[in-house]
């Protein structure tokens, strides 16, 4: 579902009722500096009965871990445990410049915050934790603080925490830390790098068997294959170009190291100087191909085999009911 724009995408329930209908596993929301990542996921809910409930991702610095954890345990009872909560560090852009708050380490922070957000929700014991960027009662201030237990009981005692990921330390800290990895420009190509990854996290834990890996795989279904590339170059210009700044853009590296250094450079240095037609036009079929799927259904069922053997275990889509209607078809 994305975020949205200017405002509420249109005819959004009747895509997510079409998606639950049609037999889709679940469905995800987005924040950036607009709509947020819960709210959505409160009102389709309330329409569906099956469909799990994601959030791809909530930002860490949007929350302190137990006002996440307020609103997983809230979320997760009014839809009969079907929430699947995505948590991630965002960037520096939105972290410092809209929240305020402070970005670097965020590796040491995800991890502090994932594990007072288990504990939230647990509820064994009151929550306490002493680290270096979370800190529960307060340290100084009036002294009156105390550790407290939350005043609901939770649906589970575990809801699954699912962690945004793009660069290699952040991957491995997904294995090690989360139930799931929410990836995106990731390549099929690439699989055993990712892997490697996941390898090293996994190595630090008890055996994670069911561990998901939900990647965005954009898609478009149309018989002229430069015409649906024409539909996703806008998308990866944005990504390659205009989110983060230079030398500071998880997803420029993410599709360097799919092998575009030299295409993500050019469309960077493009977008960056205001020339956004040519930074589009200059995204490549290839690069579009690498990481989406794209054609006529017969090519998008063959494409699909590469990403059935690699690490991604659920691909999320995003499109009106007629795009959703075509890929079942084409999967099934």
């Amino acid at each position: 579902m994305g975020y949205w724009s200017a405002g509420p995408p249109p005819d959004m329930l009747d895509t997510v009722l079409e998606a639950e209908r049609l037999g889709f596993d679940s469905l995800w929301t987005a924040e950036a500096y607009g709509s947020d990542a819960l709210t959505p996921l409160a009102w389709y809910g309330s329409h569906t009965s099956r469909i799990k409930l994601g959030t791809g991702i909530c930002q860490m610095a949007a929350r302190t871990p137990t006002a996440l954890a307020m609103a997983a345990m809230t979320l997760d009872h009014l839809s009969e445990g079907r929430l699947l909560l995505g948590v991630g560090a965002s960037g520096p852009q939105v972290v410092e410049g809209w929240y305020g708050q402070p970005y670097p380490k965020p590796l040491a922070r995800s991890r502090e915050y994932i594990d007072i957000v288990r504990q939230a929700v647990a509820r064994a014991e009151p929550v306490a934790y002493s680290g270096a960027h979370y800190t529960l009662p307060l340290a100084g201030g009036t002294g009156l603080g105390k550790p407290l237990k939350s005043t609901i009981h939770p649906r589970r005692p575990e809801i699954p925490i699912y962690l945004g990921a793009e660069g290699p330390k952040n991957i491995a800290l997904a294995a090690e830390i989360a139930d799931g990895w929410v990836a995106m420009l990731y390549a099929p190509k690439d699989d055993a790098w990712y892997r490697e990854r996941l390898a090293e996290g996994f190595a630090k834990r008890s055996p994670a068997e069911d561990f998901e890996v939900v990647c965005l795989a954009p898609a478009v279904v149309n018989p002229d294959v430069e015409a649906a590339a024409d539909m996703l170059r806008p998308f990866l210009a944005l990504y390659a170009g205009g989110m983060g700044a230079r030398g500071a853009n998880f997803h420029f590296e993410a599709i360097a190291r799919a092998g575009f250094e030299a295409e993500a450079t050019k469309i960077q240095e493009l977008y960056l100087a205001g020339n956004k037609k040519d930074a589009i036009a200059s995204v490549t079929t290839e690069m579009v191909e690498s990481m989406a799927l794209i054609g006529p259904p017969e090519k998008i069922r063959d494409d699909l085999e590469a990403w059935k053997g690699g690490v991604v275990t659920t691909l999320l889509v995003n499109g009106p009911p007629v795009l959703l209607r075509a890929l079942a078809e084409i999967v099934l």
